[in-house]
């Protein structure tokens, strides 16, 4: 494992604890530098295609998850864990499904409603991208929808 301070590739394991679904996080010391971190490991199951609007197909990244969240609750009181949470959980229901292609709508779908029980802000500023806003009125339709609930 290559430390993320110095580069180097000498590290030991300090500590191994297994997390929720099915990761191992391991805290790791770097032999030249000293310096502590954390790595994750988690085991690699069939590859997902997401399909776009447009019919082309990429494979799924949940990175790319987790930047659209991250973006959505920048300046927010939302913490990297329960960030972290959500995309776990986004990736575990689209690994339940019975294909190996998913729909970019159903992707988004799945987050917004994860957006939606984090933190009602970082909800609307992902939706007005996702869905697409194209006027204040959308806007404001959106807000009141979740201030109804």
């Amino acid at each position: 494992m290559k430390c993320p301070y110095c580069n180097s590739n000498e590290s030991s394991v300090v500590d191994s604890r297994d997390t929720e679904e099915n990761t191992v996080r391991r805290r790791r010391e770097c032999e030249k530098c000293k310096k502590r971190f954390t790595s994750y490991e988690r085991i690699e199951l069939l590859d997902l295609a997401v399909v776009k609007k447009d019919g082309s197909r990429e494979a799924f990244d949940r990175e790319k998850i987790k930047k659209g969240i991250l973006k959505a609750c920048e300046k927010r009181p939302v913490s990297i864990d329960d960030i972290d949470k959500a995309v776990e959980e986004i990736d575990a229901i689209l690994r339940k499904k019975e294909t190996t292609e998913i729909s970019s709508k159903e992707v988004g779908e799945l987050v917004i409603k994860r957006l939606q029980k984090l933190d009602k802000v970082a909800y609307i500023r992902f939706a007005s991208i996702y869905k697409e806003f194209a006027d204040v009125e959308q806007f404001q339709e959106e807000i009141k929808k979740l201030l109804s609930k």
